[in-house]
């Protein structure tokens, strides 16, 4: 018969028994994991950038792990409906989530209500990033970015720009170059990266921000020109195109990035071992290369930094959209 002394200890001790009994399941399901496919969301449509960096990296981050990852693109509402459906999905470590500026950062200051929220995911890890370039028509007159500059400072309101549409990076970088340049350009938003570029193409409006995916091949085929890129320094994939930094012009540093998350409450073995493989698959020499053609800047992380980043970028951007008095609704 259990002394008074035994009936405290034991009830000192029932806590912890009930949350090693909560773990265990966790534990086994990370060791047999993974037991069947994993599906990576996508909350944007097939053929754009965030879609081709998911589909490169996920041969080798399957043939990894032993199973395969199945794509499923879930467009529309700025990145919003395929980020809440990742959200909902259950912490068992077979939904990824490819995450970026807009679905972390920027949508939760730009809409009045989320169906979801940034602190509802796990950070895996960073992947890559997207550098953003400033585009022209060849037939706007514009040669370069410093006559660019002169120009738009003294004529506020006399130029338009397009961009794939409100809250995205390229819509929230002209901002941020504007503020930067003390200049006024009126913005014209499209439903996406191919309507923007077609009418840039054809001379509907004179200038727009595009990333180097959708940019370089109409770049180097004389459609567009570009003017600067908005990165600390020249990216490989245009050496002749100076940066806004080179040309006086400080604090433009904005990029498209992509990062890689899972549903907040997946086992943290998991999650470790997904970091693990995902820097392995980025690392492959044939996969790096490909990435670095389509005019990606490959730079994996773990996700404490990836964690680290997308506070600091909060941080900045919030501030920016509230004080330009920025919404998307």
């Amino acid at each position: 018969m259990p002394t008074p002394l035994m009936t405290r200890r034991l009830f000192c001790l029932a806590p912890f028994g009930l949350a090693f009994l909560a773990l265990a399941p966790l534990a086994a399901q990370a060791d047999t994991w993974p037991s069947k496919p994993i599906r990576w969301v996508v909350a944007y449509p097939a053929g754009g950038g965030s879609d081709f960096l998911a589909r490169q990296l996920a041969p080798a981050l399957g043939a990894q792990l032993g199973q395969t990852l199945v794509i499923e693109n879930r467009p529309g509402a700025g990145g919003m409906i395929g980020t809440d459906v990742a959200a909902k999905a259950p912490a068992d470590g077979y939904t990824l989530l490819t995450g970026d500026n807009g679905a972390m950062v920027f949508n939760s200051a730009m809409y009045k209500k989320l169906p979801y929220a940034p602190g509802d995911f796990t950070p895996v890890g960073f992947m890559a990033r997207f550098p953003l370039i400033l585009v022209v028509n060849p037939n706007s007159g514009f040669s370069s970015a410093r006559q660019w500059l002169d120009e738009v400072r003294k004529s506020p309101g006399k130029y338009s720009y397009a961009s794939p549409g409100i809250g995205s990076p390229h819509h929230l970088a002209m901002e941020l170059l504007k503020e930067r340049s003390g200049s006024f350009i009126v913005h014209v938003p499209y439903r996406g990266t191919a309507f923007s570029t077609q009418d840039l193409i054809a001379g509907v409006l004179p200038m727009g921000i595009l990333d180097t995916a959708a940019g370089l091949p109409h770049i180097r085929a004389g459609k567009l020109r570009a003017l600067a890129v908005l990165s600390p320094k020249r990216v490989p994939q245009l050496p002749e195109v100076p940066s806004f930094a080179e040309l006086g012009l400080k604090g433009v540093d904005v990029a498209a990035w992509q990062g890689l998350f899972v549903p907040k409450g997946t086992p943290e073995p998991i999650v470790k071992r997904l970091t693990a493989e995902m820097q392995k698959a980025i690392a492959l020499p044939e996969v790096k290369a490909r990435l670095e053609d389509f005019g990606l800047e490959v730079a994996p992380s773990d996700g404490p930094t990836l964690g680290r980043f997308v506070q600091q970028e909060t941080q900045f951007w919030h501030a920016l959209i509230r004080e330009r008095k920025l919404a998307a609704d």
